[in-house]
């Protein structure tokens, strides 16, 4: 093993981490003036997208557990920006819609793609890639950590 390989500036990891401590950072103020969090307008760009969506779809495309998502989506609610409705067809399936005050910020949030394109310094083109080259990463890791829990559980 070579010694530089334990320089933190050589990790991808934490330059991934550093990466996305600081587009946090950027979308905190925009963010701030909707008062929501960054998990709520993650939940938000779903659900602009589908209107209306099952929790544990939620769960799926977002990467987050039920124990994290529920007080979330309670949270949401409380402020208004959605509602929860158990399934009429399968009474076990909870979904989340948007409320009119939910649909409602769509259109203050439509400046915060943008903001972070200007404040990346990068031409569009070149954040495309890298959020696609980003994605293909994510995929491969999930994969093998996927493999290790399947050895993990044969033995």
């Amino acid at each position: 093993m070579q010694l530089e390989s334990l320089f933190l500036q050589d990790h991808l990891c934490f330059s991934i981490y550093a990466c996305s401590r600081a587009i946090s950072r950027m979308y905190q103020p925009l963010l701030k003036k909707m008062d929501i969090t960054y998990p709520q307008y993650l939940v938000l760009l779903v659900l602009w997208e589908k209107n209306e969506c099952s929790v544990k779809q939620l769960g799926e495309l977002l990467d987050l557990d039920s124990g994290t998502l529920t007080p979330l989506l309670k949270r949401m609610e409380g402020k208004g920006l959605i509602v929860r409705k158990r399934s009429q067809q399968d009474e076990r399936v909870v979904t989340a819609q948007l409320t009119d005050k939910g649909t409602a910020l769509q259109s203050e949030a439509a400046c915060i793609p943008s903001s972070l394109l200007q404040s990346s310094g990068m031409a569009i083109g070149e954040i495309q890639k890298l959020n696609q080259t980003i994605k293909v990463l994510t995929q491969h890791v999930t994969r093998f950590n996927g493999a290790l829990q399947s050895n993990k559980s044969e033995e």
